[in-house]
């Protein structure tokens, strides 16, 4: 009997504490709704732009894959032609600098290299005109090592789906 009792006395508590997180308004309490901007079901990912002071080259085509991958993959929304498409995102590499967290003390070369990437991006509803999303300057960070034979192409392949990650959180409906 004991074990019942406490078996349904837990049952009672955790009901109760899972029914007073709910709420209808979501800036009172949890939500159960939607998490994406109703009414959009396409998005536009055109080439991004890099500041005209990086002069690593097909940057621009790997931050926009990322980001329209990301968005299939953790999104409701369809990646879409820009006639077709409910809205447009669009996208800059402000800048890219790399540099050396440590060093092999036997050789001086460096062991550890840091990306730190910042990027802007704008997200806007085609139809309206109106502004859903707007970013000047998400900075991310990844890190390669050369001692293992990672290369710069490794390390800003982290950075660039950091970044698209950080986009798509960017891209939900506000609470």
């Amino acid at each position: 009997m004991p074990r019942t009792y406490r078996i349904v006395t837990l049952l009672v508590l955790m009901s109760a504490c899972w029914l007073s997180g709910c709420d209808n308004d979501p800036n009172t309490a949890w939500t159960t709704r939607d998490q994406f901007v109703q009414g959009v079901d396409t998005v536009y990912v055109p080439m991004w732009n890099r500041n005209r002071d990086i002069f690593r080259r097909e940057l621009e085509f790997r931050i926009t894959e990322a980001v329209a991958k990301e968005i299939q993959a953790s999104t409701p929304y369809r990646i879409s032609s820009e006639s077709r498409a409910d809205t447009m995102l669009t996208g800059e590499i402000v800048e890219i600098p790399e540099q050396v967290m440590n060093f092999n003390p036997d050789s001086g070369n460096p062991r550890e290299k840091e990306i730190i990437m910042t990027i802007a991006f704008r997200w806007v509803d085609l139809r309206t005109g109106k502004e859903l999303a707007k970013e000047d300057a998400i900075e991310v960070t990844a890190t390669y090592i050369p001692d293992f034979g990672e290369d710069y192409f490794q390390g800003s392949e982290a950075a660039f789906n950091a970044a698209a990650r950080r986009v798509v959180q960017s891209m939900h409906a506000e609470w």
